[in-house]
C-alpha cells in the first residue's frame, strides 16, 4: 500500500428542488460561478491539488451531458495523463442495484482495492469551498481517526433541511450528527462540509457492510453516523464556504464574490482553482460603458451601466441599460434601455429594448435559459 496516498470518491449526486428553474437544463455541479467557473471546479480543484490522480466521480444520470460538456477530457485539471485515471458511475445504477438484491458498493471498492491508496477522500458538490485536503490528511494521520470529516460553523440561513450537523464533546470528539429539524435554536451550528478522509481499508469495509446489510446508499448520512460511532475528531475550515441549496444561496455567494476579502479568500489562496480554458477575446468597453465593482469575464461586448454584477463569457450589453446586483450567464444579450435588478439571467437569455426586469434582495428573479423576454418581469407584481 502506497503511505500517505489517496483516492478519491467524488459525489456530484445532490440536486435540490429549490434551485429551480437555474437547473432545469444541467446539474448543481455545472452551476456557473463568478462568471468563469463552475461549482464542480472547487471540490475537483482541492482534489487534483492534493496530488489525488484517481478519482471515482458519481453523476445523475438525467444530466450526464452537462458534467461531460465541462469536464471534457479533463486535460485542465491534469485527468488526461499517464497515470491518471477517471471513471463514472450513475447514483441511478447503484440504486437499481440495491433493489435488485445486488452488491451495488462493488465498483466503489473495486476502484479502491485497484490502486492500492492507503486513504480515500469523499468529496460533495453543494459545499462552495477551496479546501486543501493535504492539511486535512496531517490532522487525519496526528489525530488517529478511522474517519475524519469537515466543519464549518455557520448561522441557520445556511443549512439546508437534509445536511449534516456534528456536536462535539469538550475534547474535539464527534458526539452526535442530527439534522436542523432535530436541533435547539443556537448562534452558530457545525455544518458537515460533505468532505471526509478515511482509511482505505476501514472504508472499504464499512462499504461492503452496508451492502450486505441493505443500507440506503447515501454516504454523506453514514458517514456522519460513523464519525459519531468512532467518535473522531473533526477537522475545523476557517475560509470561505457557501452551501450551495437554493436560488438565494446560489446568489449571494456569486455576489459575495464582487468584495475582495471574500473574492481573495476564494480564489486568490495558495491551492489554484482550475476550470475549463477558453480562449476568447478581451472585452470590448464602449465609451458609454460604465462600471463598477462587477466581474466580466472574457468576450463580452459592454456599452451599458454595470453596478454589483457578474457576467459569465459572451455577453453583450447594449447602450443606455441599466444592470445592478445581478448575474448575467453565457450568451445573453441585454438589449438597448432595459433595466435589469436583482436577477439572474440565464444562458441564451434576449432581453428586449426597454424591458424591467426587477427582483429584490430576499428574491432574485430568474430568467430560465434560452428565453426571450418582451415583458416587464418585476417581482410582486
Amino acid at each position: 500500500m502506497k503511505t500517505n496516498s489517496m483516492c478519491a470518491v467524488f459525489d456530484n449526486v445532490y440536486e435540490y428542488n429549490e434551485l429551480q428553474p437555474i437547473t432545469s437544463f444541467r446539474s448543481l455541479s455545472t452551476l456557473y460561478f463568478a462568471g468563469k467557473y463552475r461549482l464542480m471546479d472547487f471540490p475537483l480543484s482541492s482534489i487534483v491539488n492534493a496530488n489525488i490522480r484517481e478519482i471515482f466521480m458519481m453523476v445523475n444520470q438525467d444530466k450526464i451531458q452537462s458534467y461531460l460538456d465541462h469536464l471534457g477530457g479533463g486535460k485542465e485539471w491534469g485527468l488526461d495523463t499517464i497515470g491518471s485515471y477517471l471513471e463514472i458511475n450513475f447514483a441511478q445504477e447503484m440504486l437499481r442495484k440495491k433493489y435488485e438484491g445486488v452488491r451495488y458498493f462493488d465498483r466503489i471498492i473495486n476502484f479502491i482495492r485497484n490502486y492500492g491508496s492507503a486513504y480515500v477522500v469523499y468529496i460533495g458538490n453543494k459545499m462552495l469551498a477551496n479546501v486543501d485536503l493535504k492539511a486535512i490528511l496531517k490532522f487525519h494521520q496526528v489525530s488517529g481517526n478511522k474517519v475524519t470529516g469537515v466543519f464549518k460553523q455557520v448561522d441557520r440561513w445556511q443549512i439546508a433541511p437534509d445536511d449534516q450537523l456534528f456536536l462535539f464533546d469538550e475534547e474535539n470528539k464527534v458526539v452526535g450528527n442530527h439534522r436542523i429539524h432535530e436541533m435547539s435554536e443556537q448562534e452558530q451550528y457545525n455544518l458537515s462540509m460533505n468532505v471526509y478522509i478515511a482509511d482505505a481499508d476501514w472504508f472499504v469495509d464499512v462499504l461492503d457492510r452496508a451492502q450486505m446489510s441493505g443500507i440506503v446508499p447515501d454516504a454523506t448520512e453514514g458517514l456522519a453516523r460513523l464519525m459519531t460511532h468512532e467518535h473522531s475528531s473533526a477537522y475545523e475550515y476557517t475560509g470561505y464556504m457557501q452551501n450551495i441549496h437554493d436560488v438565494m444561496s446560489y446568489f449571494k455567494a456569486n455576489m459575495d464574490m464582487l468584495e475582495k476579502t471574500h473574492y481573495d479568500s476564494l480564489l486568490n489562496g495558495s491551492q489554484k482553482v482550475i476550470t475549463r480554458i477558453k480562449n476568447e477575446v478581451g472585452n470590448f468597453y464602449t465609451k458609454t460603458s460604465q462600471v463598477s465593482q462587477s466581474l466580466v469575464s472574457t468576450g463580452c461586448k459592454v456599452a451599458g451601466h454595470l453596478d454589483h454584477v457578474v457576467v459569465s463569457r459572451r455577453v453583450k450589453i447594449e447602450e443606455d441599460t441599466q444592470i445592478d446586483h445581478s448575474i448575467v450567464i453565457s450568451n445573453a444579450v441585454i438589449k438597448r434601455g432595459a433595466q435589469v435588478s436583482y436577477a439572474i439571467i440565464d444562458k441564451n437569455v434576449v432581453v428586449e429594448p426597454g424591458i424591467v426586469i426587477k427582483g429584490s434582495p430576499e428574491r432574485p428573479v430568474v430568467i430560465r435559459k434560452n428565453q426571450v423576454v418582451n415583458q416587464d418581469v418585476i417581482e410582486g407584481s
